[in-house]
């Protein structure tokens, strides 16, 4: 059986819209984590992280992750913050191929910073703090099963590039 596909990376790097492309590619179903929990609570990201706190969402988000894992031939997109998590690591390790969008963070927040659906920008994070976090998180992106370097490729390259991994793992 196919182990699932999961993607991981910081915010805006495209982890959603390569994931759908993905899952229609290889037909298999495609999850944005994040959407499910929005949905489940009725509430953004950044409202729950208002309203309930980010322990609560961190929660519901490993609950939410792990019963997507037990799945098979799942696409999953992963919040920004999701891989930070080792229990989500661990399963993902177990069930499914990682694959870390890596991308500079002056293109990521160029991307992101209009959007105030990001919890972590609601202070109008500066592209400096931007590119701390980025920094910060490397180090666990990096245990990925493999890094998808997006800096220089369109959306086609990126996803063929894992694709061709995909199949061929």
């Amino acid at each position: 059986m196919k182990k699932n596909l999961v993607l991981t990376g910081m915010m805006g790097v495209g982890k959603s819209s390569i994931g759908k492309d993905l899952s229609h590619k290889l037909k298999m179903e495609f999850t944005d984590i994040d959407s499910i929990i929005e949905k489940k609570l009725s509430l953004s990201i950044s409202e729950i992280f208002k309203k309930k706190g980010e322990k609560f969402f961190r929660d519901i988000e490993e609950k939410e992750t792990i019963n997507y894992l037990n799945k098979n031939k799942v696409v999953i997109a992963l919040g920004g913050g999701a891989f930070l998590n080792e229990k989500i690591r661990d399963e993902t390790s177990k069930k499914g191929i990682s694959f870390w969008l890596d991308l500079d963070s002056k293109i990521i927040f160029q991307r992101i910073k209009l959007n105030m659906k990001r919890p972590l920008l609601n202070n109008n994070k500066s592209e400096n703090e931007i590119k701390k976090l980025c920094k910060s998180r490397e180090k666990t992106y990096s245990l990925s099963d493999f890094r998808i370097d997006c800096n220089a490729k369109n959306r086609n390259q990126i996803i063929k590039e894992i694709v061709d991994i995909y199949e061929n793992e």
